[in-house]
């Protein structure tokens, strides 16, 4: 498990300020949202903690080490699972350990223990076009962890899915971060995902646009234990988290 920081980061193009002193930790074992309407500034600051883009100012620290503008010290799963259609399913999954040089067999000898764990028991020899989208997202995301086993930056992951297998994924998710023991910061814009999934969720609002460069306004913890979510979906509680949420958007 590793600890991200994002310590005061601004950033800009072509004059435009985008992001303005953005601060935030993600604790080891932690799955943290970052929410905001689309166009604040969410995918410019993935970018920086990623390392795809150098911030004007300000740093990213993983277990206290900078990794600021260093590209593949954090792994990066995009909207669209973007498999590549001519591989295996096996051979995606395992395709960034091949990357870091592994064998091939090596990389599938690997990657064949974690698909139990990820649901996909069965197609590890079928095609990307013969999974269901569900199974697509599990994959990506497997993907993902062989990548990086201590922090996975995840951006709208379950937005393209239809609500019943969205639903059905978060429990998975949460069972398998648990089980996996990994941390992740997740970018979204449905508030109730974030409080179904979130141990924190970080606020973010802003218009670059308008020049009102994105900040972090606050951020609202949720403590009720993973094996329990699905029930603390339809809770009380959950909707006075909700609450506190569309208080820090709108304030």
């Amino acid at each position: 498990m590793a600890t991200l920081a994002v310590e005061g980061v601004s950033q800009g193009f072509d004059g435009l300020s985008v992001l303005d002193d953005v601060s935030l930790t993600v604790e080891s074992g932690q799955v943290a949202c970052l929410l905001g309407p689309s166009g604040c500034g969410k995918t410019t600051l993935f970018h920086v903690v990623a390392g795809l883009a150098r911030p004007r100012s300000g740093r990213v620290l993983l277990d206290g080490h900078d990794i600021t503008g260093r590209p593949g010290s954090l792994s990066y799963m995009l909207q669209k699972d973007l498999l590549l259609p001519h591989k295996t399913v096996i051979d995606n999954v395992a395709l960034p350990l091949v990357l870091k040089g592994a064998s091939r067999s090596e990389a599938r000898e690997r990657a064949e223990g974690l698909f139990e764990l990820f649901g996909l028991s069965g197609v590890e020899g079928r095609w990307p076009a013969e999974l269901s989208g569900g199974q697509r997202q599990r994959a990506a995301l497997m993907r993902s962890y062989l990548f990086s086993h201590e922090f996975m930056l995840l951006d709208e992951p379950f937005s393209a899915l239809d609500a019943f297998t969205k639903a059905e994924l978060h429990t998975w998710f949460l069972s398998v971060m648990d089980a996996c023991g990994a941390s992740a910061l997740v970018v979204t814009h449905d508030i109730d995902e974030a409080v179904k999934i979130g141990d924190v969720i970080f606020v973010m609002r802003g218009a670059p646009q308008k020049g009102d460069p994105a900040r972090i306004v606050g951020c609202e913890r949720v403590s009720c234990p993973h094996p329990k979510r699905a029930e603390f979906a339809v809770s009380p509680e959950f909707l006075e988290h909700k609450r506190h949420v569309l208080e820090l958007l709108r304030s």
